[in-house]
């Protein structure tokens, strides 16, 4: 999927269930010192950057999520909007592709080269679409791998390089035209 068909999708995917909205919707709650180290190691937000430069990298006309820094802002949403078992299957889950990683190329996810990174995302995909026909009722909503795509897609569309280059973006708008016709090859409004 290119970056045009992701942006275009985006509201489909962000018109769903987003893990973790409750906490959006009644307010993030933390202590002083929560905010400030997170849940995650820089490991962590690290390896949540290469995933999410992976699923939407920087193109000629628009930056990728690494330079959005979706890996922090995934970061804080984990740490202050997830419940603890959203953070278990989170955080149980950058684990596990650490671990897939490691046994299949005997190294870490950041020293691959980008195809083997896109094929290893490829299979995670068609692990969520086997998770989610056979899952049970004691089984968790969701897949961890859901959440990180959920949370790059969110991150990157709400920073400012995602809304000032990857959009069109008027930081004061004139008046309200509710009914604009999209042109194909443009891009959409932020």
């Amino acid at each position: 999927m290119d970056r045009r068909e992701a942006i275009s999708t985006v509201s489909l995917l962000l018109g769903g269930a987003v893990i973790g909205a409750e906490g959006f919707l009644s307010g993030c709650t933390t202590t002083p010192q929560d905010s400030y180290t997170g849940l995650l190691t820089s490991a962590d937000v690290n390896l949540l950057d290469e995933i999410a430069e992976t699923i939407l990298p920087e193109t000629e006309t628009s930056p990728g999520a690494k330079e959005a820094e979706v890996g922090r802002f995934m970061n804080v949403i984990v740490t202050e909007c997830y419940d603890q078992d959203q953070q278990q299957i989170f955080q149980d889950g950058l684990a596990r592709i650490r671990e897939v990683v490691q046994s299949e190329f005997g190294k870490s996810f950041e020293r691959l080269q980008v195809d083997q990174k896109h094929e290893l995302l490829l299979s995670l995909e068609d692990e969520v679409k086997n998770y989610n026909q056979n899952k049970t009722l004691e089984d968790p909503d969701t897949h961890y791998y859901r959440m990180i795509k959920q949370l790059t897609l969110l991150g990157f569309l709400t920073s400012e390089p995602g809304v000032t280059h990857a959009m069109r973006h008027v930081a004061v708008p004139g008046r309200f035209d509710g009914c604009v016709p999209h042109k194909e090859g443009e891009k959409v409004w932020a």
